[in-house]
């Protein structure tokens, strides 16, 4: 689906038009751009670690993590990063959107949920701060005790660092060229009950997390990843169909193609983001069968749910998936 193309009404219903009404650069490489309603209307309440899909006028849409003040019902903060081989997105926006433009948006939806706890552990590791940074605001403002280990390669690319400031020795800000590879084990001490620890960053930054709280109380550790692992070979490469139970139609789904493009070929269009299952934009309801779970946001409780399946990448272990659509 691109913003200038029109939408199915399932679609356009989630999809709202919002004007860039700032754009300023934050950090080498990384810029913020503020969005608002036209009309000046009230924006969808957010929680901290929600995301938007941003619609971008060229037809790509990229996802991007609500980094602004909550509280503010007027607008929208997202952090961008430059990628050196920006598949469009990310260059199309440091180079040619302009305030003053109109983006569709998505969502706000939240895959990376703050949860209850009177003790945080936050690690970032360059954009990844997006998410993170909400979530130290919201746990300064509820009296949790709380600390941050942010890193980046160099301290000029590390944005963000002007707000965390206040909070003091709360942030240790570790930028690769000073002080090495983040001292995770230093940080998180030893494993202890009722503490949560939520780090986003690149999937090196991730699987080190992982392996220095493989001994920490289960679920203590939520991660938000830019990129899926490898989920391996899929549980079965015979065809499969998906039945719509709200029209009653049967799309056959071939081993070269995945479910959001077995959908869009009978005209279901389902929005989406990342296409790679890490976004959560696709999420789609299961009423019967096994979906061979392929994304990296459920964990092992809400895989074995088999209630949901995110469309873009995952697949059917059984001949027949029956999705609310």
């Amino acid at each position: 689906m691109t913003a200038t193309s029109p939408a199915p009404a399932a679609v356009a219903d989630a999809v709202a038009s919002l004007r860039v009404t700032g754009k300023q650069l934050q950090a080498d490489g990384v810029l913020t751009l503020e969005l608002a309603s036209p009309s000046g209307d009230r924006l969808r309440d957010w929680t901290p670690g929600s995301h938007i899909d941003l619609i971008l006028p060229n037809g790509l849409t990229r996802q991007y993590s609500l980094c602004g003040d909550r509280w503010d019902a007027g607008s929208y903060r997202v952090g961008v990063l430059l990628e050196p081989e920006s598949r469009g997105g990310s260059a199309y926006v440091h180079d040619q959107l302009r305030v003053g433009d109109l983006v569709g948006v998505g969502g706000p939806r939240n895959n990376f949920p703050l949860v209850p706890s009177e003790e945080y552990l936050f690690v970032a590791g360059g954009i990844g701060i997006t998410p993170i940074l909400p979530m130290v605001h919201q746990a300064e403002l509820l009296g949790a005790g709380w600390r941050l280990l942010y890193g980046g390669r160099h301290r000029s690319s590390m944005a963000f660092l002007d707000e965390l400031a206040p909070y003091g020795d709360k942030v240790l800000v570790r930028p690769q060229d000073e002080y090495g590879l983040l001292d995770l084990p230093g940080f998180l001490d030893e494993p202890r009950a009722g503490v949560r620890i939520y780090s986003c960053g690149p999937a090196p930054l991730l699987a080190a997390m992982e392996r220095t709280c493989a001994y920490w109380p289960p679920h203590s550790l939520r991660v938000e990843r830019f990129v899926a692992d490898d989920a391996g070979a899929p549980a079965r490469v015979a065809p499969f169909e998906v039945e719509l139970a709200r029209t009653g139609t049967t799309v056959t789904v071939t081993p070269d193609v995945t479910v959001l493009e077995a959908l869009g070929r009978v005209g279901v269009e389902v929005l989406s983001s990342c296409r790679r299952g890490v976004c959560g934009t696709c999420e789609v309801t299961v009423l019967a069968g096994r979906p061979d779970h392929r994304d990296a946001l459920l964990d092992d409780d809400e895989r074995a749910a088999d209630d949901c399946m995110y469309v873009c990448v995952s697949r059917s272990r059984d001949d027949r998936l029956v999705l609310d659509l």
